[in-house]
């Protein structure tokens, strides 16, 4: 199996982008592009075929492609984002990813956004946020049954989403930020916390033993280092001002 990575190249209104934890601050649009394109590099030296989408200019958070889709071996559920104002970005998504996987949509009142969804083989959680609700988790459950998998909502706090929170980085390990999820329901076989002084350090992108990790979180990529993997730091300093992590720039799907 081979993987390939959607993108969406960065808009030119990103710093009207929604925030939710985050105050707002200047935001270098052209730097952002400079470091979206060495993020794309890090995806292809990790492997992945990088696939850009069609640029959204006028849509704020269109580059945040994950929040968009779930897509697994077997599906792909478009889905309703929590922010109205990014509705419209999944329309080309969904022309994308309809070639390749059967579709489903969440309906109203669901509200579901990507970031909040994390897969751990046959486990599919989702994060309860101010972005993801109770009604999407039950669309999920009733769809994904049927391939064999189990949806659990969780309740995130102080996170803008799930995977802000927690991610898996391979072989059974999670990293994770404590003080915003409960890391028990996940039953993992190991538990790496973020280092304190790097709350946001959760969010990290694990491809085979390549772990994708912003370069502002060097403490947290030595924890990464200290279980065998191979950290690969990016410098997406001008996207975390919009609330952005490095999994959130990509929308990543096994192939043949």
């Amino acid at each position: 199996m081979s993987l390939a990575a959607f993108t969406r190249a960065v808009p030119d209104r990103l710093a009207e982008c929604e925030l939710t934890h985050l105050s707002r601050q200047p935001i270098d649009v052209a730097r952002a592009r400079v470091q979206h394109a060495a993020y794309e590099d890090a995806l292809r030296a990790c492997g992945c075929d990088v696939r850009p989408l069609p640029p959204l200019p006028d849509q704020p958070d269109a580059v945040f492609v994950e929040d968009t889709a779930i897509v697994l071996d077997e599906v792909a559920v478009i889905t309703r984002p929590g922010a109205e104002s990014r509705r419209a970005e999944t329309r080309s998504v969904a022309t994308a990813l309809a070639p390749l996987r059967p579709l489903r949509f969440v309906a109203e009142p669901g509200t579901l956004d990507g970031g909040d969804v994390l897969v751990l083989g046959r486990r599919v959680f989702v994060g309860l946020t101010t972005r993801s609700n109770a009604a999407a988790v039950a669309q999920l459950g009733e769809w994904l049954a049927a391939f064999g998998y189990a949806v659990r909502g969780v309740p995130v706090a102080g996170a803008l989403h799930l995977k802000t929170a927690v991610t898996a980085i391979g072989g059974g390990a999670l990293l994770v930020n404590p003080a915003w999820v409960d890391p028990t329901p996940f039953g993992a076989e190991e538990v790496i916390e973020v280092d304190p002084s790097e709350p946001h350090a959760a969010n990290a992108l694990a491809l085979g033993s390549r772990v994708i990790l912003p370069a502002a979180h060097p403490r947290t990529a030595e924890r990464v280092r200290a279980l065998g993997l191979e950290p690969v730091a990016v410098d997406v300093s001008e996207l975390a001002k919009a609330e952005a992590g490095v999994t959130c720039c990509s929308l990543i799907l096994r192939q043949p």
